[in-house]
């Protein structure tokens, strides 16, 4: 009888967040489970974060964390809270960035508690707990699971220290990508090539649509800033507090070294940001050759003349003392909450201003509706009316876009047996499938909430 591991997609299918995948193995009874995200929308609290996980948290042993942002680690403190007291596994660098990640989450729950009295799903002690049992390991290291699974973490290229994670046994292997990244990024390397694979199980964040080209989002990026310097405006970029928010500053840090852009003081107005950002300083050892060779010849790629990290509230509201045009980069990146909120309240209604979408804007959030081209929208209870530019750049995705990934797919048309399209919009998904199918004659399927499936590994 062959070994078989039963995956179950508890989350992550549907929808681009979630992420939680629940494995059994038949040999030595283990669950292990890869990922344990938050649905994102307009609130943390929403009803699908506070259900029961469909698993006994108690019952499972290893957990495997593909990279830090919070659709991939916020409802970790949750699962301890539930039970759960096994090994957590990830990067070192992943494991630094979701701490400080899990811990500003934490206040914005308590935020929500205090104008909605939903209760907060996790607190400080289930956060602390979580870290107690977090291990980094290299990319590449064994880590020997009974029933003899051997998993493997590989780079990923999506964002500091993110990984896919391999599980291989007798010669047979589950892949599972996480998000798999842009390349090549400002920073990080890139994606590693996918070795023998008989099963995949892939994001499809962009699998219906392409980014621009990189050389096209770098020049965007720069004649936004020009125009709206030249009207005299502010240009506001909500931004996610890690790797889209250190991208952008070693963008701008190039542009101010070239004098391609007029000198324009520059804010980034996020704590966390902040705090990230001092991270990456820690781990330069993930970072491409470009980036090292910057750093060797002694440029500092994440300050330049005008830069201002405006880590305090007082430092925030005084931004807007500063007349003339300027740059204000701020969380959170799909404008559901931040500081970038007080700032789109203040400038959104005058067309000399500019918000630029640098990233994927889930449904229901106010970058979606912005997206979108809705004229009035609700910050803080009052009604704001759009005036100013909307702006977009998808080419800044730390995401694949769907060519590809269906080229990364592809390396493994010889090994594998299935692709599982997940942490996607069901269209996206369902478009990318078939074009698997169709351009790379992949046996590829989008499962449903809930699914399982049996693996022969």
């Amino acid at each position: 009888m062959p070994s078989l591991l039963t995956l179950t997609f508890a989350g992550g299918v549907g929808s681009v967040t979630g992420a939680n995948f629940h494995l059994v193995d038949s040999i030595s009874g283990i669950q292990f489970l890869v990922d344990c995200g938050m649905f994102q929308g307009r609130s943390m609290c929403m009803p699908r974060n506070t259900e029961p996980f469909p698993y006994d948290p108690a019952s499972v042993s290893y957990l495997f964390v593909t990279h830090s942002h919070m659709d991939h680690v916020g409802r970790i403190p949750k699962l301890v809270k539930d039970g759960f007291r096994g090994v957590i596994y990830s990067t070192p660098a992943t494991k630094d960035l979701a701490e400080e990640m899990l811990k500003d989450s934490l206040s914005v729950l308590k935020s929500e508690q205090r104008k909605s009295g939903v209760v907060p799903l996790f607190d400080t002690q289930d956060i602390d707990m979580a870290m107690s049992l977090w291990k980094g390991v290299e990319y590449h290291e064994e880590v020997a699971l009974p029933g003899g699974i051997v998993a493997r973490l590989y780079d990923s290229g999506h964002i500091l220290g993110s990984a896919m994670v391999a599980f291989s046994r007798e010669g047979k292997t589950l892949m599972v990508t996480g998000d798999l990244g842009n390349s090549p990024s400002p920073i990080v390397k890139d994606t590693e090539a996918l070795p023998a694979t008989d099963y995949l199980v892939m994001e499809s964040v962009y699998g219906d649509r392409n980014h621009e080209h990189r050389d096209d989002r770098t020049a965007i990026l720069r004649d936004v800033i020009r125009d709206t310097a030249t009207r005299g405006g502010t240009l506001i970029i909500p931004s996610f507090s890690l790797e889209r928010t250190q991208d952008l500053l070693f963008e701008f840090n190039n542009f101010v070294e070239g004098k391609e852009i007029p000198p324009i003081p520059v804010f980034m107005d996020s704590p966390l940001a902040i705090r990230v950002t001092r991270i990456y300083r820690k781990y330069e050892r993930y970072f491409n050759a470009d980036v090292k060779s910057h750093i060797q010849k002694g440029d500092d790629i994440f300050k330049f003349p005008l830069l201002s990290f405006t880590e305090t509230r007082e430092e925030s509201e005084a931004i807007a003392k500063t007349t003339g045009p300027k740059v204000i980069i701020a969380g959170s990146g799909m404008s559901n909450g931040g500081r970038v909120q007080s700032h789109e309240q203040r400038y959104l209604s005058d067309p000399k201003n500019t918000i630029l979408l640098v990233g994927y804007q889930v449904p229901g959030s106010l970058g979606r509706h912005l997206q979108e081209g809705l004229k009035k929208v609700c910050i803080f209870d009052d009604e704001v009316r759009v005036r100013a530019r909307i702006a977009m750049i998808s080419g800044y995705s730390a995401h694949k876009d769907m060519d590809h990934l269906i080229a990364f797919a592809a390396q493994g048309e010889k090994t594998l047996k299935r692709v599982y399209v997940t942490l996607g919009e069901t269209r996206a998904s369902m478009f990318l499938a078939q074009r698997l199918h169709d351009y790379a004659g992949l046996d590829a399927r989008v499962p449903n909430d809930g699914d399982s499936v049996m693996l022969e590994l």
